[in-house]
């Protein structure tokens, strides 16, 4: 056999051990991890997966109350013009629930047709924020609320309605307080 063959089974032989080497059968640990994985998806029709990483930011409140009223506030307070944005800001201002409702809440008005040629606007005030009974960070808050337009008589003579809503808070540091969920009732 010539050298240069030799060389050549030997490199074949080395390849194909490393081969075998990376497609080793998986440890008896990582077989049952994955059997009790897949026994849960296949019982459930869900993958589990990992927790998404923790939100935060950088507009906060030092305590509870002050973060609603805040969110509450420019939440309540929007034109047709800047609703889309005001939404987008306010997503960036809390986290999980909260964050999401008004990441839909922008791309939902972003391109509605009737807020912008209607020239709707929505004011008000926050009325009042209360701890919820029985449920730690999560408060009631009612508004008082008025809704007109320049481009239409739908809202003429509209009476100003109250409208409450669930907010939960998190505190994401001592003395930093965020939205964490919102939920409008009415």
């Amino acid at each position: 056999m010539s050298v240069r063959r030799a060389s050549a089974l030997v490199l074949c032989a080395l390849t194909c051990a490393g081969c075998a080497e990376s497609h080793k059968p998986p440890r008896a640990a990582e077989r049952s991890r994955a059997a009790r994985a897949l026994a849960e998806a296949e019982a459930t029709h869900e993958y589990p997966s990992p927790p998404p990483p923790r939100q935060t930011t950088t507009t906060t409140a030092p305590a509870p109350v002050q973060a609603i009223r805040s969110f509450a506030t420019a939440y309540i307070n929007w034109n047709a013009q800047t609703v889309a944005n005001d939404m987008r800001r306010l997503a960036q201002r809390c986290v999980s629930q909260a964050r999401s409702a008004m990441q839909l809440a922008a791309a939902g008005t972003a391109g509605d047709y009737e807020l912008a040629r209607g020239g709707i606007a929505n004011h008000g005030t926050v009325e009042a924020v209360a701890p919820l009974p029985g449920r730690r960070d999560e408060y009631v808050v009612v508004t008082l609320e008025s809704t007109t337009a320049t481009n239409t008589t739908a809202y003429q003579g509209l009476l100003p309605a109250w409208h409450i809503a669930l907010a939960t808070v998190t505190e994401q540091a001592p003395g930093q307080w965020v939205l964490s969920g919102w939920q409008p009732e009415s």
